[in-house]
């Protein structure tokens, strides 16, 4: 079987029927399919696009229907966490309802009906997507494939990769190794900056940890592997950073990951990673992008296919 795989959709339905449609899949009884491939998607299904319902009701049947496999996004992490009451803090949840994390969510909260049926139903789904995918010929993750993190969530896992039903309260407490393995495995992988240097988010909030191009194998420098605004790259220092910080990558298989809102040509970060978040949820130049995968054990960018942003 051979597989496409689908980076982050944010709700953006026209363009995953469109780069679908492209693909050669058809709609047949309520479900995309294709006589000899499937798609993987790589999570982040909802939040901020206009079409958040239908986005989850496509990837949904698919994965029930066997045309499709998915794996977790942060966005699908945290949609669970909002909706999942603390039960050492009552009238708490695992994600707080603060004005920040509500701003991120709103749109699929009004879209979905905050506590209706359908909202308890796309949580339930969400539950059930697994953190990572390692499969014979490649492997997918959110964000970062980081082995030591990867041994560490297999404890609060099962077979199938999903996380058991006891573990989301500790897998959102700030500082427990749960929550340090999902925020690496699901958001990136990062780094503090060395003392006295920090730079400002897109918010303006000061940070002092950079996320870092983790696939990354030569020694380089903190600005070297900084993933931060343009504008905030002259506070990055050009110090080495530790080896051991970052795991690079084994190059066993191809590993493919969301998350990063790239721009520009797809084409892979290096001759095993490949990033397929092309920033459709973004601006205007956004485009959703797939990797056609054909068993091939070194990448190539001829495989990427996409759609532009549905002005």
């Amino acid at each position: 079987m051979m597989y496409d795989l689908i980076g982050d959709i944010h709700g953006h339905a026209t363009e995953l029927k469109a780069l679908l449609t492209k693909m050669d899949y058809r709609e047949k009884d309520g479900v995309w399919q294709h006589p000899e491939r499937k798609v993987i998607f790589l999570g982040d299904f909802v939040d901020r696009g206009p079409e958040q319902v239908e986005t989850v009701t496509i990837a949904r049947n698919m994965v029930e229907n066997g045309q499709a496999l998915a794996v977790m996004g942060n966005h699908e992490f945290n949609a669970v966490a909002w909706a999942t009451e603390d039960v050492k803090n009552p009238d708490e949840y695992l994600r707080p309802h603060i004005e920040k994390n509500l701003k991120q969510h709103r749109a699929f909260l009004e879209q979905v009906g905050e506590g209706s049926k359908l909202h308890d139903s796309m949580i339930e789904w969400f539950k059930t997507l697994p953190v990572y995918l390692d499969l014979p010929d490649f492997r997918v993750v959110h964000a970062c494939w980081h082995p030591e993190h990867l041994a560490v969530i297999d404890k609060y896992t099962d077979e199938d990769n999903q996380l058991l039903s006891g573990t989301w309260e500790e897998a959102s407490r700030k500082g427990s190794e749960a929550y340090e393995a999902v925020e690496t495995l699901l958001k990136g992988l990062e780094i503090r900056l060395p003392p006295g240097h920090y730079f400002h988010d897109k918010d303006g909030n000061p940070r002092y940890d950079i996320r870092t191009r983790w696939w990354q194998q030569e020694q380089l420098t903190y600005r070297d592997l900084a993933m931060v605004p343009g504008s905030e790259i002259g506070k990055i220092p050009h110090t080495p950073v530790e080896s051991d910080l970052l795991p690079g990558y084994d190059g066993e298989k191809p590993v493919f990951v969301g998350h990063y809102w790239m721009s520009g040509t797809p084409e892979p970060l290096s001759e095993h990673v490949a990033c397929l978040d092309f920033s459709v949820a973004g601006d205007n130049r956004g485009k959703l992008c797939a990797y056609r995968f054909n068993g091939e054990k070194k990448l190539n960018a001829d495989r990427f296919t996409w759609v532009e942003k549905h002005r």
